[in-house]
């Protein structure tokens, strides 16, 4: 697990933005996963400034939530094709979103990871954390082997996405997500997080025990994970001096 903690949110996206952009340039026909809300719109919108070649670059959504229509605004279908796919030369038929407007929700998410396998894989996948250590919409105590999957959303990440909703109108309860054991079989895990509120995720995750209490502290078991976090973020962390010294002494070839 590798902790680079910049100044500001806009920093950290920048970091993650070349992380993807030399993935794609190396890999033109890379698997990629993506996330939704707020913290991975400056990486959005660096990716798109970029203008970087994804005709070839496949993708599947992490989660969706269920019973909204599709053309909601703010289902994550809208969210994505709004503020990423309509800005870029990625083809429509290797887009995947989780349907929460499905018949059959089980059988979907036993395709969803079927789809995943037949695509060769996730080579990135980009994930946010929830105040609560929720990666995905993996809340506290989900299994952490778990698949693609019906989750019942916390009190607390409903309030948490409430602002996203116009007055009196509720957030869905239900979702659908990719399993913890579906997201650490991703070759590298890209974790952003951004503001004070995320910080205690962020230092129970990156060092203390790992536990289903807090699910993004599996990332620990995790080959290759890329922490890309702003100073407000790691202000929690006990060594973050060292991941700071880390990070700024890089031989020249590891450098981002």
């Amino acid at each position: 697990m590798e902790i680079i903690i910049q100044e500001t949110r806009q920093a950290a996206a920048d970091v993650a933005a070349r992380l993807i952009a030399k993935l794609i340039t190396d890999k033109p026909g890379a698997v990629l996963g993506l996330a939704t809300g707020s913290t991975p719109l400056p990486l959005y919108q660096r990716l798109i400034g970029m203008e970087l070649d994804w005709s070839k670059i496949t993708t599947f959504n992490l989660d969706e939530y269920i019973g909204l229509p599709r053309d909601h605004p703010q289902t994550y279908h809208t969210f994505m094709w709004e503020n990423l796919f309509n800005h870029v030369n990625i083809d429509a038929k290797n887009i995947h979103l989780p349907d929460g407007n499905a018949a059959d929700i089980p059988a979907f998410c036993m395709e969803y990871e079927e789809r995943i396998k037949t695509a060769g894989g996730i080579d990135l996948q980009v994930l946010g954390i929830g105040t609560d250590g929720h990666i995905g919409f993996n809340e506290p105590t989900s299994s952490l082997a778990s698949r693609t999957r019906i989750k019942t959303l916390t009190e607390q990440t409903c309030k948490d996405n409430a602002r996203f909703f116009g007055s009196g109108e509720e957030v869905p309860n239900h979702v659908i997500t990719m399993g913890i054991g579906t997201i650490m079989e991703a070759r590298t895990n890209l974790l952003l997080a951004f503001g004070e509120s995320k910080a205690t995720a962020i230092a129970e995750a990156v060092e203390g025990p790992v536990t289903s209490i807090n699910p993004a502290s599996v990332l620990q078991m995790h080959p290759t994970v890329k922490v890309c976090i702003d100073a407000p973020a790691a202000s929690k962390l006990q060594r973050k001096d060292y991941f700071r010294w880390v990070y700024d002494n890089k031989p020249d070839w590891q450098r981002i």
